[in-house]
């Protein structure tokens, strides 16, 4: 997702590197570079102009302060994060101002019209639409199928009615005009209080399609109408959203299919040039995976600053127990194969690994094509899944023979299971590493509420070399062995680089870690 965007404004700061202030001729190279990447992200030309003209006048009428914070907290910036900051005020204000408010009625059932072309994923949107009513609004919501024409259409939201727990209203041989009416009075009969209208889409905007709307519109008075659109169509998504706006007047956007276009102009463009806000973002097929836009959750992920926001909101969703506690275990470098197990658990239930990557603030470490591989999760599942109950506690030291029985249970290679377990094991010194010196950000995620120093943070980032991360906050390293596990292999993220000394003696603080778990 925005891989187009994200590197050319990687690039651009890049070219701001070592620059003592920011100037015109020195912006001349970031900003083309920019402006190539938003025409490239297939983002409207207008839009792209006008961005480029106010990040330029912004970045050339403001003083940089090459420092940050106070006291403590006082950090070192540069012009390239002051660029990347004005970049990020940008973006937001583009997308921006944000409002994911729906209407609600107050003595009748709320009626949320679902419009857009076929193949916009507009039926899984009303399945994942009445799933968020469900959860966040406590709603009871009624299904309706309107589209006739679309073969398997009905059965279809059936199916999703079922996987949600709401009843699903059709009837055969009636007209879509006729049925939202009737669907009225049976939102009534069951006591739902929200009526989703699942309507009939076409391959390309027609007047028998908009006429079609119309005459629901005026039959059921919906109190929002959502225009379900497709990222992977750029800047057609715009001119259709300008259409259905012009017929229909939209309430706002749903954006889909973020996760399946490195693009992403589209969701840059459609509040700029219709003026109607992005009010979700739909990612995969899972019914939960539904998100509230957030301009600056965007802004910062196109702009490789990651998202904490909404990786605490997914953690949030997923998470159950004492998530405090396996914080800490984990973050004393404590936590066994059984820990690690209910982690990566975890981690594919917040949705797709890559996605999961793009909101960490530290982006930078990542090379360009990283190898990150979902199926990755799945292996060293299958590997912990093939060792007994002491090797998965530590109480039996993994030797060359339980590898291999564990290698022959598992179907990996009997290297892939060294390298796991080498890997596992540094993962867990360096999460030790982590935490004696770590707060700030990751302190604040659900779980670790007891790390809350973020100049311990900054001052660790600098300590490991890291690049990237917040700007000023001089980079957050993320252990290669640790990322390595996930992304597929030591092809996927940089070697790490120590002294002998340093390797010496973390040699022997593994030494003495596997001996205290013997005990």
């Amino acid at each position: 997702m925005f891989d187009v965007l994200s590197e050319g404004f990687r690039e651009a700061k890049l070219k701001l590197k070592g620059k003592a202030v920011l100037s015109e001729s020195n912006l001349k190279d970031s900003m083309e570079i920019v402006r190539k990447s938003l025409l490239d992200a297939d983002v409207e030309y207008s839009v792209t102009k006008t961005f480029l003209k106010n990040v330029q006048e912004k970045a050339l009428g403001q003083e940089v302060n090459l420092k940050a914070g106070a006291g403590a907290s006082r950090m070192q910036v540069s012009p390239a994060d002051h660029f990347i900051q004005i970049c990020h005020q940008e973006l937001e204000a583009l997308m921006g101002p944000v409002n994911t408010e729906l209407t609600f009625a107050n003595n009748r059932p709320t009626v949320i019209m679902m419009v857009g072309l076929q193949g916009s994923g507009k039926t899984t949107s009303t399945g994942k639409l009445a799933r968020f009513l469900i959860e966040k609004h406590k709603k009871k919501p009624l299904l309706v199928a309107a589209d006739i024409y679309r073969p398997a259409a009905v059965q279809q939201l059936k199916v999703l009615g079922e996987r949600v727990g709401v009843p699903v209203f059709s009837k055969d041989n009636a007209s879509p005009v006729e049925i939202t009416r009737e669907a009225l009075q049976k939102a009534y009969d069951l006591n739902c209080d929200v009526i989703l209208i699942d309507t009939a889409g076409r391959l390309t905007i027609d007047e028998a399609l908009m006429q079609e709307l119309v005459d629901i519109k005026a039959g059921t008075k919906p109190d929002n109408i959502l225009l379900v659109c497709d990222a992977m169509m750029g800047q057609d998504a715009v001119t259709t959203a300008k259409s259905f706006d012009d017929r229909l007047t939209l309430s706002g956007v749903i954006m889909t299919k973020l996760d399946g276009d490195a693009r992403g102009g589209a969701a840059l463009s459609i509040k700029e040039v219709t003026g109607k806000p992005i009010k979700f973002l739909g990612m995969g097929e899972d019914l939960d995976r539904l998100e509230e836009f957030r301009p600056e959750g965007l802004a910062s992920r196109i702009l490789g600053l990651g998202d904490v926001v909404g990786l605490m909101e997914d953690f949030q969703k997923v998470s159950a127990g004492d998530q405090e506690e396996q914080a800490m275990k984990m973050l004393q470098g404590q936590f066994s194969y059984i820990d690690f197990y209910k982690q990566i658990e975890m981690i594919q239930k917040m949705g797709s690994l890559k996605d999961l990557i793009a909101k960490l603030p530290m982006q930078d470490m990542i090379p360009k094509g990283a190898n990150i591989d979902d199926k990755e999760l799945t292996k060293i599942k299958a590997v912990i899944d093939s060792m007994t109950a002491r090797e998965r506690i530590g109480m039996d030291d993994l030797n060359r023979s339980r590898m291999t029985r564990i290698s022959k249970g598992s179907g990996r290679g009997l290297k892939e299971i060294e390298e796991l377990h080498k890997r596992f094991m540094s993962m867990r010194q360096m999460m030790g590493m982590f935490g004696k010196n770590m707060g700030g950000m990751l302190g604040k995620l659900p779980g670790m509420g007891a790390l809350n120093n973020l100049n311990n943070l900054r001052k660790m980032g600098q300590s490991m070399g890291g690049g990237g991360g917040m700007p000023g906050m001089g980079g957050m390293g993320m252990p290669p062995e640790m990322a390595a596990m996930f992304g597929g292999g030591d092809a996927a993220l940089p070697k790490q680089t120590l002294d002998r000394d340093k390797q010496k003696k973390m040699r022997k603080d593994a030494k003495k870690a596997r001996k205290k778990n013997r005990k």
